[in-house]
């Protein structure tokens, strides 16, 4: 069994919906920096963000 080094709830993370498409998206470690300001879950979400405003 491998241990991951993670020792907490993973259902006490924060979490925000995505400014695309809608899914939620939980906390991850690499964006301890910068959570305010992640807003899609996705590469593919970030392309089409300008789609998505012009609607």
């Amino acid at each position: 069994m491998k241990n991951s080094g993670f020792k907490g709830n993973k259902h006490a993370l924060p979490s925000k919906l995505c400014a695309v498409c809608g899914r939620p998206m939980t906390w991850r470690k690499a964006w301890a920096k910068n959570w305010e300001s992640v807003l899609y879950c996705s590469d593919a979400c970030r392309a089409r963000k300008s789609t998505v405003k012009q609607l």
